[in-house]
């Protein structure tokens, strides 16, 4: 690999390759997976084709992500391999804006364009200077599905509902580098996933950065779909989502008080009993100094009123420890709150500065050697949590959707496990299937996160 100080811009006079390869590199959250999809489709549409090494490339797209700095340096690095293997790189994403943008071009003068997220139009724009459309581009022939190009497994999917963010919690700038709230019209996201389903999805996933607030900016508009009117509101959505007849699984949902109103389509079996719901931490004063929304919910009895309607209720979420200000007792308030509240599935990060955020002005942080030490007591609690909650699906029936299958057999997830980020069921020595498909399994082992079982009619 040459130094990349050794790099330069590419010059007059340079020829700019005509064949039409387009190599890509995603990084980032499932957000920027969807970001990533739809500038594949557009290639794909526009006639290119997707090449997988540097080599065939005329040019190389980087889609990076900028929220924490482990992130950032991942995609930095990505960046250079690309320009190093390379030379004409694009870079699009999280980091594509203010001084990160600064940044990466000092780092890699000769990259070919630097935009922010969601710049589909300027991506395209690059990309079609720096490799012209080739020219024997037929729309019959170079066919893209209906549902686009995916980057996930056919049987599962990220349905984007809207894009940005209306919060200004202090640890992050995601609303600086995606910008307010905009929902996409209720319409369009119903006939995106209608395509998915039709197209092979078995499970949807809802994210947005915020879907609680689905329809606020558009102040709830009635939409249409389907010959019939919609209100872009999340309860709505959801409802009209329950009737595809796949799972319906919810990612980043706000407690705010309207969440109560979709407990009863979990428990009736419309959407999956599933809630993603990114709380960060117990303690009040924390909360505070977050400026998380809805802080001052009594979240513990709304988590025991959600049970009370849906016994089957699986959530998720993520905590942060070592926020600039955290004292042990606010440490052991969110120990506390975690052995009440028996959430199912957790992650757990260290406070770190990001640049711009408002918590790098905070006073009081917590040194890095107390950091680690509150994050390992945290972990050692969640699996606590986690394996006493597993043993006690030992000997029940689940419906099981099939992943993969390898040498060893078949590995799945149940209704309480999200793709990547959750546990899995595995199948051993169990072949008679394949990705995609639902298996009925009784479960006859746990550990700490995973589950272990055989085929009912096997």
């Amino acid at each position: 690999m040459t130094d990349q100080n050794s790099q330069s811009p590419i010059g007059e006079g340079t020829v700019v390759p005509t064949s039409g390869k387009v190599g890509f590199v995603s990084l980032g959250c499932p957000k920027a997976l969807v970001d990533s999809e739809r500038i594949l489709t557009q290639l794909k549409l526009d006639g290119y084709d997707v090449v997988n090494s540097y080599g065939d490339a005329d040019v190389v797209v980087v889609n990076t992500c900028g929220f924490i700095d482990d992130a950032k340096q991942e995609s930095l690095d990505a960046i250079n391999e690309a320009m190093n293997e390379n030379g004409r790189v694009i870079v699009t994403g999280c980091m594509g804006k203010g001084a990160d943008a600064e940044l990466i071009k000092s780092k890699n003068p000769g990259v070919l364009a630097v935009t922010g997220p969601q710049a589909y139009e300027e991506v395209m724009t690059a990309v079609h200077e720096w490799s012209p459309k080739k020219a024997e581009h037929n729309p019959f022939t170079d066919l893209v599905p209906p549902q686009g190009v995916k980057l996930t497994p056919r049987h599962y999917s990220y349905l984007k509902i809207s894009e940005g963010c209306n919060h200004s919690c202090t640890f992050c700038i995601i609303p600086d580098m995606r910008g307010k709230l905009v929902s996409r019209p209720v319409g369009d996201v119903l006939e995106e996933a209608k395509r998915l389903v039709n197209a092979g999805t078995k499970e949807l996933l809802v994210i947005s950065q915020d879907t609680s607030a689905y329809g606020v900016d558009l102040k709830y508009r009635t939409g249409f779909w389907d010959g019939k009117p919609v209100k872009t509101r999340m309860l709505e959505l959801c409802q009209e989502l329950g009737k595809m007849g796949v799972w319906v699984r919810l990612h980043y949902v706000y407690p705010y008080p309207h969440v109560d109103e979709v407990i009863p389509l979990m428990a009736e079996g419309k959407i999956l009993p599933y809630l993603d719901i990114p709380f960060q931490h117990a303690s009040p004063r924390v909360l505070k100094l977050m400026k998380r929304p809805a802080h001052a919910e009594n979240t513990l009895e709304r988590i025991r009123k959600w049970r009370e309607i849906c016994p089957e209720l699986v959530l998720r979420s993520t905590f942060v420890v070592g926020f600039p200000g955290e004292t042990e007792e606010d440490f052991q308030t969110l120990l506390d709150w975690l052995d009440e509240a028996e959430l199912d599935r957790v992650g757990c990060f260290k406070y770190s500065p990001v640049d711009g955020a408002k918590a790098n002005d905070l006073p009081d942080h917590v040194p890095e050697e107390i950091q680690q030490e509150r994050h390992d007591r945290f972990m050692e609690k969640a699996q606590e949590i986690s394996t006493r909650k597993l043993a006690r699906r030992v000997g029940t029936r689940m419906t099981v959707l099939i992943d993969e299958v390898d040498e060893e057999g078949a590995i799945g997830r149940t209704v309480a496990d999200a793709p990547n980020i959750d546990g899995m069921v595995y199948l051993n020595e169990f072949f008679d299937c394949q990705p995609g498909d639902f298996v009925e399994v009784t479960i006859e082992h746990s550990d700490e996160y995973d589950l272990w079982g055989s085929p009912v009619n096997a």
